[in-house]
Protein backbone atom coordinates (compact mmCIF):
# COMPACT_ATOMS: atom_id res chain seq x y z
CA UNK A 1 0.00 0.00 0.00
CA UNK A 2 3.07 2.31 0.71
CA UNK A 3 3.94 1.90 -2.89
CA UNK A 4 0.59 2.63 -4.42
CA UNK A 5 0.14 5.86 -2.02
CA UNK A 6 3.31 7.11 -3.02
CA UNK A 7 2.56 6.84 -6.82
CA UNK A 8 5.69 4.02 -7.16
CA UNK A 9 3.12 1.12 -8.64
CA UNK A 10 -0.47 1.87 -9.66
CA UNK A 11 -2.05 -0.92 -8.36
CA UNK A 12 -1.51 -2.76 -5.11
CA UNK A 13 -2.80 -6.00 -4.33
CA UNK A 14 -3.96 -7.18 -0.91
CA UNK A 15 -6.04 -9.00 1.29
CA UNK A 16 -6.68 -6.14 3.90
CA UNK A 17 -8.84 -4.05 4.63
CA UNK A 18 -7.58 -0.45 4.16
CA UNK A 19 -5.65 0.18 7.33
CA UNK A 20 -6.77 3.60 8.90
CA UNK A 21 -3.44 4.97 8.45
CA UNK A 22 -4.09 5.09 4.72
CA UNK A 23 -7.38 6.67 4.92
CA UNK A 24 -6.41 10.02 3.78
CA UNK A 25 -3.95 9.27 1.08
CA UNK A 26 -6.24 8.68 -2.13
CA UNK A 27 -6.47 5.11 -1.81
CA UNK A 28 -9.58 3.70 -3.23
CA UNK A 29 -10.49 -0.02 -2.81
CA UNK A 30 -11.40 -2.49 -5.72
CA UNK A 31 -12.62 -5.99 -3.97
CA UNK A 32 -12.14 -8.73 -6.60
CA UNK A 33 -12.42 -11.78 -5.29
CA UNK A 34 -14.00 -13.19 -1.96
CA UNK A 35 -11.72 -15.44 0.24
CA UNK A 36 -13.24 -18.46 2.31
CA UNK A 37 -11.04 -20.02 5.23
CA UNK A 38 -11.69 -22.80 6.77
CA UNK A 39 -10.04 -24.61 10.64
CA UNK A 40 -8.00 -27.37 9.77
CA UNK A 41 -6.68 -30.10 12.01
CA UNK A 42 -4.75 -33.32 11.70
CA UNK A 43 -6.81 -35.71 10.22
CA UNK A 44 -6.56 -38.36 12.73
CA UNK A 45 -8.59 -35.76 15.10
CA UNK A 46 -12.10 -36.98 16.28
CA UNK A 47 -13.76 -33.83 16.36
CA UNK A 48 -15.68 -33.12 13.27
CA UNK A 49 -17.21 -29.31 14.06
CA UNK A 50 -16.59 -26.34 16.68
CA UNK A 51 -19.24 -23.48 17.79
CA UNK A 52 -18.11 -20.65 17.38
CA UNK A 53 -17.50 -19.89 21.19
CA UNK A 54 -15.02 -23.32 21.35
CA UNK A 55 -13.07 -21.70 18.36
CA UNK A 56 -12.32 -18.87 20.47
CA UNK A 57 -11.68 -20.48 23.26
CA UNK A 58 -9.01 -22.46 21.65
CA UNK A 59 -7.57 -19.66 19.96
CA UNK A 60 -7.09 -17.23 22.85
CA UNK A 61 -5.80 -20.35 24.58
CA UNK A 62 -8.64 -20.55 26.86
CA UNK A 63 -9.38 -23.92 26.03
CA UNK A 64 -5.86 -26.10 25.63
CA UNK A 65 -6.95 -29.44 24.99
CA UNK A 66 -9.83 -31.23 22.78
CA UNK A 67 -11.23 -33.46 25.62
CA UNK A 68 -12.46 -30.01 26.03
CA UNK A 69 -14.95 -29.65 22.51
CA UNK A 70 -15.39 -33.40 22.77
CA UNK A 71 -12.33 -34.67 21.35
CA UNK A 72 -9.33 -36.99 22.80
CA UNK A 73 -7.39 -36.20 26.12
CA UNK A 74 -4.82 -34.61 23.74
CA UNK A 75 -3.40 -31.17 24.20
CA UNK A 76 -4.20 -29.02 21.54
CA UNK A 77 -1.19 -27.16 19.28
CA UNK A 78 -2.27 -23.51 17.38
CA UNK A 79 -0.69 -23.17 13.90
CA UNK A 80 -1.70 -19.98 12.71
CA UNK A 81 0.09 -17.04 11.24
CA UNK A 82 2.02 -14.06 11.90
CA UNK A 83 0.67 -10.57 13.01
CA UNK A 84 1.16 -8.90 9.58
CA UNK A 85 -0.72 -11.54 8.10
CA UNK A 86 -3.93 -10.77 6.22
CA UNK A 87 -5.07 -14.18 6.78
CA UNK A 88 -4.90 -13.83 10.39
CA UNK A 89 -6.10 -10.46 10.55
CA UNK A 90 -9.48 -11.89 8.82
CA UNK A 91 -9.83 -14.18 11.06
CA UNK A 92 -9.64 -11.69 14.29
CA UNK A 93 -12.44 -9.76 12.54
CA UNK A 94 -14.59 -12.57 11.48
CA UNK A 95 -14.46 -15.09 14.27
CA UNK A 96 -12.60 -13.27 17.88
CA UNK A 97 -14.18 -10.34 16.94
CA UNK A 98 -12.20 -8.25 19.40
CA UNK A 99 -10.49 -11.10 21.46
CA UNK A 100 -6.83 -11.55 21.17
CA UNK A 101 -5.10 -14.68 20.13
CA UNK A 102 -2.93 -16.06 22.68
CA UNK A 103 0.66 -16.15 21.98
CA UNK A 104 0.96 -19.90 22.87
CA UNK A 105 1.14 -20.93 19.14
CA UNK A 106 3.44 -22.24 15.91
CA UNK A 107 3.74 -19.17 13.72
CA UNK A 108 4.09 -20.42 10.23
CA UNK A 109 4.56 -17.79 7.44
CA UNK A 110 2.20 -19.66 4.55
CA UNK A 111 -0.83 -21.23 4.07
CA UNK A 112 0.75 -24.05 2.48
CA UNK A 113 3.35 -24.31 5.67
CA UNK A 114 0.46 -24.23 7.85
CA UNK A 115 -1.21 -26.91 6.54
CA UNK A 116 1.95 -28.92 6.37
CA UNK A 117 2.94 -28.37 10.01
CA UNK A 118 -0.74 -28.91 11.37
CA UNK A 119 -1.01 -32.52 8.99
CA UNK A 120 2.22 -33.63 10.77
CA UNK A 121 1.28 -32.25 14.10
CA UNK A 122 -0.98 -34.98 16.36
CA UNK A 123 -3.78 -32.59 17.76
CA UNK A 124 -3.08 -29.31 15.58
CA UNK A 125 -5.14 -26.81 14.40
CA UNK A 126 -4.97 -23.53 12.48
CA UNK A 127 -6.83 -21.65 9.52
CA UNK A 128 -5.84 -21.52 5.91
CA UNK A 129 -7.31 -19.84 2.68
CA UNK A 130 -9.98 -23.01 1.65
CA UNK A 131 -8.07 -23.99 -1.32
CA UNK A 132 -4.86 -25.44 0.20
CA UNK A 133 -7.18 -27.29 2.81
CA UNK A 134 -6.24 -30.75 0.91
CA UNK A 135 -6.86 -34.15 1.56
CA UNK A 136 -3.45 -34.23 4.47
CA UNK A 137 -5.70 -32.24 6.73
CA UNK A 138 -9.52 -32.52 8.12
CA UNK A 139 -11.51 -29.76 7.49
CA UNK A 140 -13.74 -28.69 10.46
CA UNK A 141 -17.96 -27.51 10.84
CA UNK A 142 -18.28 -24.02 11.73
CA UNK A 143 -21.42 -23.20 13.96
CA UNK A 144 -22.49 -26.73 12.62
CA UNK A 145 -21.84 -25.43 8.95
CA UNK A 146 -19.85 -27.44 6.53
CA UNK A 147 -17.83 -25.03 4.35
CA UNK A 148 -18.99 -24.35 0.86
CA UNK A 149 -18.49 -21.67 -2.05
CA UNK A 150 -22.84 -21.95 -1.74
CA UNK A 151 -22.96 -21.61 1.98
CA UNK A 152 -21.09 -18.40 1.85
CA UNK A 153 -23.45 -17.31 -1.28
CA UNK A 154 -26.39 -17.95 0.56
CA UNK A 155 -25.01 -16.13 4.43
CA UNK A 156 -24.82 -19.57 6.20
CA UNK A 157 -20.78 -19.53 6.56
CA UNK A 158 -19.33 -16.36 7.80
CA UNK A 159 -15.35 -17.28 7.33
CA UNK A 160 -14.32 -15.26 4.38
CA UNK A 161 -12.62 -11.96 3.56
CA UNK A 162 -11.59 -10.02 0.32
CA UNK A 163 -9.23 -9.80 -1.87
CA UNK A 164 -8.48 -6.23 -2.75
CA UNK A 165 -6.63 -3.60 -5.60
CA UNK A 166 -6.07 -0.33 -4.06
CA UNK A 167 -5.22 2.72 -6.53
CA UNK A 168 -4.62 5.90 -5.87
CA UNK A 169 -7.85 7.71 -7.47
CA UNK A 170 -10.25 6.13 -9.44
CA UNK A 171 -8.18 4.06 -11.87
CA UNK A 172 -8.07 5.06 -16.03
CA UNK A 173 -6.58 4.37 -18.57
CA UNK A 174 -4.75 0.46 -18.76
CA UNK A 175 -5.11 0.20 -14.99
CA UNK A 176 -9.10 0.60 -15.17
CA UNK A 177 -9.02 -1.65 -18.37
CA UNK A 178 -6.92 -4.25 -16.23
CA UNK A 179 -8.84 -3.94 -13.36
CA UNK A 180 -12.31 -4.28 -15.08
CA UNK A 181 -10.74 -7.15 -16.84
CA UNK A 182 -10.47 -9.17 -13.42
CA UNK A 183 -14.14 -8.05 -12.24
CA UNK A 184 -15.89 -9.21 -15.55
CA UNK A 185 -17.54 -12.44 -15.71
CA UNK A 186 -14.94 -13.85 -17.75
CA UNK A 187 -12.43 -13.96 -15.66
CA UNK A 188 -14.55 -14.18 -12.22
CA UNK A 189 -16.31 -16.64 -13.40
CA UNK A 190 -13.13 -19.16 -14.98
CA UNK A 191 -10.07 -18.29 -13.40
CA UNK A 192 -11.38 -17.29 -9.79
CA UNK A 193 -13.55 -20.59 -9.75
CA UNK A 194 -10.50 -22.52 -10.74
CA UNK A 195 -8.26 -20.98 -8.66
CA UNK A 196 -10.84 -22.28 -5.88
CA UNK A 197 -12.17 -18.72 -4.35
CA UNK A 198 -15.74 -17.30 -4.89
CA UNK A 199 -16.70 -14.30 -7.72
CA UNK A 200 -17.92 -10.98 -6.30
CA UNK A 201 -20.73 -11.72 -8.50
CA UNK A 202 -22.34 -14.60 -6.56
CA UNK A 203 -21.88 -12.76 -3.62
CA UNK A 204 -25.24 -11.15 -2.21
CA UNK A 205 -25.57 -7.53 -2.69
Amino acid sequence: MNQVAEGSVQIGNSDVELPAEYKDKGLVDHKVVVEPFVFITNKDNKVDNLTREQVVGILTGKIKNWKEVGGDDQQITLVHRAKSSGSRATISDVVLKGAEFTDDAVIQDSNGAVRTAIAGTPGAIGYVDAPYADASVKILSFDGIKYSAQAIIEGKYPIYGYGHMYTKGEPAGAVKAFIDYVLSDEFQNSQVEKLGFIPMSKMKK
